[in-house]
C-alpha cells in the first residue's frame, strides 16, 4: 500500500499552485475582483494547496494527499455548476439557406 502512494501525484505541479496563489495575490487580480464582485478574492484555498503540495513532495503525507483531492474535487464541482450561456440548436432555422438582407434594415 505504500507503494501505491508513492506513484500518486498531484493533480497540478507545485509550481501552477505558487503561481496561482501569486495570481490571485496580485493587484491587477485583486481590483479586477473587486470591481467585478465588489469583493477582493480569497487567496487562502490557494495557499493551502501550494503548502499541501509541497508537504506531499517532503513526506508524503497522506493528510496533504487528501486535502489536495478533495479541494480539486470542489474545484472541479464549482465549474460544473454553471449553466451554458446559450441553448443547443436540435435543428438548424428553416431559412438558412436563404441569403441574408446585408443593405436592408431588420424589423424590430
Amino acid at each position: 500500500m505504500a507503494g501505491s502512494q508513492a506513484q500518486w501525484r498531484p493533480p497540478r505541479s507545485c509550481d501552477i499552485y505558487c503561481s496561482e496563489l501569486k495570481h490571485c495575490k496580485s493587484l491587477r487580480n485583486r481590483f479586477h475582483e473587486y470591481y467585478t464582485y465588489g469583493r477582493a478574492p480569497d487567496c487562502q484555498q490557494w495557499k493551502q494547496d501550494y503548502q499541501n503540495c509541497k508537504d506531499w513532495e517532503k513526506n508524503h503525507s497522506t493528510q496533504a494527499k487528501d486535502s489536495l483531492q478533495e479541494s480539486e474535487r470542489k474545484r472541479l464541482a464549482d465549474q460544473r455548476k454553471f449553466t451554458p450561456v446559450w441553448e443547443l440548436r436540435q435543428k438548424p432555422p428553416s431559412d438558412w439557406h436563404l441569403p441574408l438582407n446585408q443593405g436592408e434594415p431588420q424589423d424590430p
